[in-house]
């Protein structure tokens, strides 16, 4: 099917511009002004909105298998899809945990039956499986995933030797959760012995607290420099951890990159008395200052990309004390207006949102024609409309959860229409489920 975008203003490779979009099949086919004459079997006005490339989300936890019931990569991706994310990528901390090559391929086969949004799977990283890992196809898998801290499931890889391995063997890009466990677990100590099984929400920063942070992070990256190794740290939570990382490269040139999660730029730790458990992430959301570091961070390149760490819980189990209620959230619904909305407060321009969403993404995981606006590429596009507001309630939440932390909040603009390889997979609250998306490749030798 062929579909004629036109009136739209694109928001591509740095520039806003007006122009038309021509989408034949799953490709664009052409792009430039005065395209009203080119065959189309759907013609859409984009007149007042801004056209850009389909958000790519480097890390969300859609659940399956085994904890299906929080999520589904079926209900998680139709979130991602009316939020305006076209393309994920899924931790493996799942149930059981995707340690073994058959374990990988058996999510990419749900993935291949379910998912509305195109997908891709880390493969997990334990003390054990290195000989495993070595056996992972780097062109059809987005990378390596090693908890250097424990999250949600047990994946810890704490063993010098083990990490040593994988960043010595590895060949490809190895994405790291840096806490460092020894610092967590002397202060969750600490503060147990005071309040007990009654710990306030509020000293979540200062258990899983800066130190853990940054010394894990800088861990890391020495790791890497020593062996040449491919890093990317995810969702940086400190002012200190920013200064880790460079900014005099480009992208492409980069071995060491970093990325920021939505709910590290939006909350901090005033939040806490307002949201409680609904906002405990690992790691912490923490100070406005450290927020506004990672905002800056952002704006000045050494920070690389946007995500959501999206990680559902049911409402059920937030609801729990302090040491039973699991860390993580619903985001991927809500990642892109959200930034809209830095946008409209002027704290960052249109073309660096998507930078950081949406090209960033496709050039750092060397991903194959997609994340931008180029004919020949994928038709990954979504439409915006930037004054369009509304405001998140529970029966317009997606995830299967069926609770956000945005809950209340009025966004000012609407992602009114989401393509995903050429599909038009959602049109104004109404999804076209009759094409499932595709399986990332990845441009790597």
């Amino acid at each position: 099917m062929s579909t004629l975008i036109v009136n739209g203003k694109l928001v591509n490779e740095g520039k806003v511009y007006e122009s038309d979009v021509w989408i034949k099949g799953q490709y664009i086919e052409k792009i430039g002004t005065n395209l009203q004459s080119q065959p189309a079997d759907r013609v859409i006005d984009a007149a007042g909105k801004i056209v850009m490339p389909g958000a790519i989300d480097d890390q969300v936890h859609f659940r399956e298998p085994g904890l299906t019931h929080k999520a589904t990569i079926y209900t998680e991706s139709k979130a991602a899809v009316a939020g305006g994310v076209t393309s994920f990528m899924e931790m493996p901390n799942t149930v059981p945990p995707v340690f073994t090559q058959h374990l990988l391929e058996e999510k990419y086969h749900i993935g291949s039956q379910t998912s509305l949004a195109n997908y891709s799977f880390f493969m997990g990283a334990s003390n054990d499986n290195l000989e495993e890992v070595m056996k992972t196809d780097i062109k059809s898998v987005c990378g390596l995933k090693i908890f250097m801290g424990s999250s949600t499931g047990n994946l810890l890889v704490d063993d010098p030797q083990t990490l040593e391995g994988f960043f010595s063997r590895y060949p490809s890009l190895i994405a790291t959760h840096c806490e460092d466990e020894s610092t967590i677990l002397k202060n969750l100590e600490e503060y147990k012995a005071t309040y007990g099984e009654d710990l306030p929400v509020k000293f979540h920063p200062l258990i899983r607290s800066r130190d853990a942070c940054y010394l894990s992070s800088s861990f890391a990256i020495g790791l890497a420099k020593k062996n040449g190794t491919r890093l990317h740290i995810l969702h940086i939570s400190t002012e200190e951890e920013t200064n880790l990382f460079d900014n005099s490269l480009p992208l492409n040139q980069k071995k060491i990159t970093a990325e920021a999660c939505i709910h590290h730029l939006w909350f901090s730790d005033q939040d806490y008395e307002r949201l409680g458990m609904l906002i405990k992430w690992n790691p912490a959301i923490k100070t406005k200052n450290d927020r506004q570091a990672i905002f800056n961070a952002l704006l000045n390149d050494r920070i690389d990309v946007i995500a959501t760490d999206h990680a559902p819980h049911t409402w059920e189990e937030k609801q729990n004390s302090y040491f039973k209620a699991p860390a993580g959230g619903p985001l991927v619904q809500h990642s892109v207006v959200a930034m809209m909305e830095f946008y409209h407060r002027t704290k960052i321009t249109l073309e660096k949102i998507v930078e950081k969403m949406c090209h960033n993404p496709a050039i750092l995981f060397q991903i194959e024609k997609r994340g931008f606006i180029r004919e020949g590429y994928f038709g990954d596009l979504i439409l915006v409309d930037l004054n369009k507001p509304w405001k998140v309630e529970k029966n317009n939440t997606l995830a299967k959860c069926g609770w956000s932390p945005f809950e209340g909040q009025t966004f000012n603009s609407t992602v009114t229409h989401t393509f995903v390889s050429g599909h038009l997979a959602y049109e104004n609250g109404v999804f076209n489920e009759t094409v499932r998306g595709k399986r990332l490749s990845f441009n790597r030798k």
